[in-house]
């Protein structure tokens, strides 16, 4: 364990990283149900043209983000995981502001290039997890961290639906707000979790550079099975903010707050899962049958959701899919139990990069066939393709898990691993 963190540090580590997370999830989480409107509003209510720009917005978010998380995981291991966070959490808030006083949809567009670039709490909060935990409380830790994101987003759509519906510049300075607020929080409270003599001797510009990052991982070959459903399940769930706010409004026609109350609903069941059901789960199933079982549930649920004629056939779907926050906390468990402690940053940095670039082909093919598939030259209308194509990918991902991750759920102990 990271000797930098007493004991009773290390749980009260855990609990600001915890508030900085769920900050930052509730600072995006205001924006969802407003952005693709506001898209809309900027070209002219056109829902089909709304979609492939909101796809492009998606696009240009993960290609910058596919750049800039090497370098982020990169200077958290040479530099330490605290002054990281403070930086991000201050560029995203300031980044907010511009976005809010957007004169047009280019200005726009930048200001969604800056925050993909100041967003770099999330990447360093999974280093931060590994450094002041042991191998075998890092699920549970993960799943923390997953809480933070469901608890985000029942707060977070919530208030950024009644606010949109008033003006949908005003959830984008509500944001602004709350992202100085966790800059200010960190500030103070935040300590740092990287002990000096376990940091990189000097910033590594090949592990910086997004394929540089990526390549590292052909050092731990241990872990590509694991990194593969990573990836394939990431590619998915880029169809929530690909597509769901207008299919939303295009197949059930709901607005502004009642998408907000779904993704409410939504953060509801992930808090829960993740506080009450990953650890129990993942202690009773092990690692391995934990993320296939997730994977499982997931594929499911998108195959509801699908296909859902109706908006309460939709609602059927969402305990199903909410089991799916079971496989994030359980893989990034195998893979930090097979990296060492030294390298922790970097792989996460390198991972972000792998999600990154599938956030830039996956908001492409969700928003398109959600654009062509509600278009006038669609051969039948189809609103849930978008979540079809997601079902199928995370049965594949389900697949590689069986497949390659034999050895993964025993895994062993890391070159450098600290003693618990």
């Amino acid at each position: 364990m990271n000797a930098l963190l007493a004991p009773g540090a290390r749980n009260a580590a855990l609990v600001f990283i915890f508030i900085t997370v769920l900050i930052d999830v509730l600072a995006f989480g205001v924006i969802i149900p407003v952005l693709p409107h506001l898209v809309q509003e900027f070209v002219g209510g056109d829902t089909s043209t709304a979609a492939y720009w909101t796809g492009a917005f998606a696009f240009s978010f993960s290609l910058v983000q596919f750049f800039s998380a090497p370098i982020q995981g990169a200077l958290s291991d040479r530099y330490g995981r605290r002054p990281v966070i403070l930086i991000s959490c201050l560029g995203l808030g300031l980044d907010f502001v511009f976005m809010a006083l957007a004169p047009s949809l280019a200005w726009l567009f930048v200001g969604r290039i800056i925050s993909a670039v100041t967003s770099a709490s999330f990447t360093t909060a999974n280093a931060y997890i590994a450094d002041v935990t042991a191998p075998e409380g890092r699920a549970k830790a993960f799943g923390m961290i997953g809480a933070a994101f469901g608890l985000g987003f029942i707060v977070g759509p919530l208030i950024g639906g009644v606010l949109g519906d008033i003006d949908h510049r005003l959830p984008f300075w509500f944001a602004a707000g709350l992202a100085l607020i966790n800059f200010c929080y960190g500030l103070f409270v935040l300590p740092e979790s990287l002990h000096k003599d376990k940091r990189t001797p000097r910033f590594d510009w090949t592990h910086a550079k997004p394929m540089g990052g990526v390549k590292m991982l052909r050092d731990y070959p241990q872990i590509w099975g694991l990194v593969a459903v990573v990836f394939i399940a990431n590619f998915a769930h880029y169809v929530y903010p690909s597509t769901f706010v207008l299919f939303a409004d295009a197949a059930y026609g709901w607005k502004e707050k009642q998408a907000g109350y779904v993704l409410s609903v939504v953060g509801v069941l992930s808090v829960i899962v993740n506080v009450l059901l990953v650890g129990r789960l993942v202690k009773a199933f092990g690692e391995r049958r934990a993320v296939m079982f997730g994977l499982a549930c997931g594929t499911l649920g998108f195959l509801i959701y699908g296909l859902a004629g109706t908006g309460w056939m939709f609602m059927l779907g969402l305990p199903i899919s909410a089991l799916w926050a079971i496989a994030a906390p359980a893989t990034q468990a195998l893979i930090t139990k097979q990296v060492p402690a030294d390298a922790q940053g970097r792989i996460q940095g390198s991972m972000s990069s792998l999600v990154s670039l599938a956030g830039i082909f996956a908001p492409a093919l969700f928003a398109g066939a959600f654009g062509f598939f509600i278009g006038p030259l669609a051969p039948v209308r189809m609103p849930g393709i978008a979540f079809l194509i997601a079902s199928l990918l995370l049965a594949i991902a389900a697949f590689v898990a069986w497949r390659f991750t034999d050895s993964a759920h025993l895994p062993a102990k890391a070159a450098g691993e600290p003693a618990a």
